[in-house]
């Protein structure tokens, strides 16, 4: 019969100092990969680099609860009515922000409960099918899609360059709209492009133009050109 005592026991295992230490190390190492992955790959628009700041002290403290907590059933529920008190208020502005926290928190959650070979095998694996899911994915929308907006905002004047910058490069380009200031233009077309680096020489042309010059691409595959 089972006996709740027993139950209990499996609570009160002593924390082995080594295995911490390993799993802290494991830990360390894995999310300053992520960190790295995320500056180099990342989409998100915000400063990656300073929130992939945050992924080595989340995971490290993710691990180290996860690892008090799985000793002691009071911990446990002491945890629980933690949470329910604190607020986390912190502004998610990219769904991918949101992603690679999940993943950091995943592998504190597996350093924490010992699961060193998961977290070896699994971070990795991840990190490569997302770079897989990245090149190919970005791949097959340009080559079948490739329709998009550009808007750049200049100090230049000379509509006539820019124009013709994107003409050379692109099979398509029509211009919807021109604001032209003591700023300089602002301007909107419609293009199409054939490849990633197609679009990545006129990043590359355009921003030459002057220091204050931006330049946005707007993804719209359901364009009729």
């Amino acid at each position: 019969m089972f006996k709740f005592e027993e139950y209990l026991e499996q609570f009160n295992t002593t924390i082995s100092a080594f295995d911490f230490g390993v799993g802290l190390l494991l830990t360390a190492i894995l999310a300053m990969v992520i960190r790295l992955y995320y500056i180099r790959f990342g989409e998100a628009v915000s400063n990656r680099k300073r929130f992939a700041n945050n992924f080595l002290p989340l995971a490290l403290s993710t691990m180290l609860i996860i690892t008090i907590v799985k000793s002691s059933i009071a911990l446990s529920l002491g945890l629980v009515g933690a949470l329910s008190i604190v607020r986390f208020r912190a502004a998610i502005k990219d769904p991918e922000e949101l992603t690679y926290l999940f993943l950091v928190i995943g592998l504190g959650l597996a350093m924490g409960a010992n699961q060193f070979i998961i977290g070896i095998i699994a971070i990795p694996a991840i990190l490569l099918l997302l770079l897989l899911h990245k090149y190919l994915g970005a791949k097959n929308v340009l080559k079948s899609d490739g329709r998009m907006f550009v808007n750049i905002d200049t100090d230049s004047t000379d509509f006539n360059l820019i124009t013709e910058k994107l003409s050379g490069i692109l099979p398509f380009v029509e211009l919807k709209r021109m604001d032209h200031s003591k700023e300089g233009l602002s301007l909107s077309y419609i293009i199409k492009a054939d490849d990633i680096q197609a679009i990545d020489q006129i990043r590359k042309e355009i921003s030459a133009l002057s220091d204050n010059t931006k330049i946005s691409f707007i993804e719209q595959p359901d364009l009729i050109l």
